[in-house]
């Protein structure tokens, strides 16, 4: 999704909150706090139950505090959210990832939560928290956090006399040719350019050691080594049949995928909801779900929602008691068992997981929320096209990944 500089907004202000609401103003003595939630609970009349509820709870134990909790939409997230910010007015909490934080912190416009979770610090994922820290200090709540996975169809496997499923990549080239034989490819590579890298290629250059921006985070480093050789793996798997013939521009919905027809081994970056989808579709005895496929490291993308404070809340106070109320235990439980989605705590009672939950689960201590930058998006939207002209064969990997180096370290320099 395209960022929006802080500079030329003004003129879309009124536009883009109009309706909005002020989103802190008291009324009749009490405290008001508005709370932009987005569809984390994919069924809207679900999600309305859900949070009509947390709201109704909320305000029977808080009754000088009036809750008020406005679904959105995901369309047009960042640029709304980014409005309403430099606007001062909107909202007093927002859900956000960690990948928006540092350029909304570098910004100055959100604040601090540290307190919020301080006592409960040790009940919280430790990655969750990391992954919400900018500059040593906490600007999240946690309320959910996410992983990825990979899920195979084991009937085609099988078929190809294959009966472990492949834990590295090295094991997945291994293993390619063999389902290449039945004109199979084994893995759904998504490189369609609305995809998120952080769904496609990322996971292998982050298991592969590599990541996109140099230390000091002045230029790309996704053009080293690492990088190179992540995507020459690619394109060695595609030339063998490993990769569908339309892999630039398939996208990473599951559901209709060539996945769930029965036309492809595996995708390495599924969500827990992705492989029910791939069992409706093939039959849950033929899903197997692994941990994040590794290279010289395991790693799997996953980030914590979390409940953003901005600077310009009018009842900071009243706005942290009511995020620290969303992130309770309780709550939490209730928004994974409606969500899927699992707790950013360890101490949110689950009940029994289902067996497909429960390998996610064990992939948890793998996640890792992508490569924190201000430009991380803006880098993200020029390295895509690149990979897509070398699986198309117009470049080569390093040809590819240099040329898009050389872009991003453009806007890595200009903004400073």
């Amino acid at each position: 999704m395209r960022k929006v500089a802080v500079a030329g907004l003004a003129a879309a202000l009124g536009v883009v909150l109009a309706g909005c609401g002020s989103g802190s103003s008291d009324s009749g003595g009490k405290s008001t706090v508005t709370l932009w939630m987005y569809p984390v609970i994919d069924d809207q009349a679900k999600s309305r139950a859900f949070w009509d509820k947390v709201e109704k709870d909320y305000e029977a134990k808080n009754p000088t505090v009036d809750v008020k909790i406005d679904l959105q939409p995901w369309d047009g997230r960042q640029e709304k959210v980014t409005t309403a910010l430099v606007a001062k007015k909107g909202f007093d909490l927002v859900v956000l990832g960690p990948d928006q934080i540092p350029q909304y912190a570098k910004q100055g416009t959100i604040s601090p939560v540290d307190d919020v979770v301080a006592a409960s610090k040790q009940s919280y994922l430790p990655n969750a928290l990391a992954a919400l820290t900018a500059d040593g200090r906490l600007y999240g709540v946690p309320i959910y956090q996410t992983i990825t996975a990979p899920i195979f169809n084991k009937k085609l496997f099988a078929d190809a006399g294959i009966t472990e499923m492949p834990d590295t990549w090295a094991e997945v080239m291994e293993a390619a040719p063999k389902l290449a034989a039945k004109k199979t490819p084994i893995f759904m590579y998504t490189g369609a350019p609305e995809v998120s890298l952080n769904l496609s290629f990322y996971p292998i250059l982050w298991s592969n050691g590599g990541t996109v921006f140099s230390p000091d985070g002045k230029k790309a480093a996704f053009n080293g080594p690492e990088g190179v050789q992540s995507l020459q793996y690619l394109l060695d798997l595609k030339k063998i049949g490993g990769l569908p013939e339309n892999a630039v521009t398939l996208s990473n919905t599951v559901e209709g995928s060539p996945l769930t027809q029965g036309k492809v081994g595996f995708y390495h970056a599924a969500a827990n909801i992705s492989a029910m989808q791939l069992g409706a579709a093939i039959g849950d005895d033929n899903v197997a779900v692994g941990l994040p496929i590794e290279g010289t490291k395991r790693v799997g993308f996953g980030i914590p929602g979390a409940l953003i404070l901005p600077k310009h809340a009018k009842n900071p106070e009243a706005a942290k008691k009511f995020a620290a109320y969303v992130a309770s235990p309780e709550v939490a439980a209730g928004l994974s068992k409606e969500s899927g989605y699992f707790p950013a705590r360890t101490d949110a009672k689950l009940g029994e997981l289902s067996a497909t939950a429960k390998e996610f689960e064990k992939a948890l201590e793998y996640a890792f929320p992508g490569d924190a930058h201000p430009l991380a998006r803006q880098v993200m939207a020029l390295l895509s096209p690149e990979i897509q002209s070398a699986l198309q064969g117009k470049k080569t990997a390093k040809q590819a990944l240099d040329d898009a180096a050389e872009q991003a370290d453009a806007i890595l320099t200009s903004a400073g």
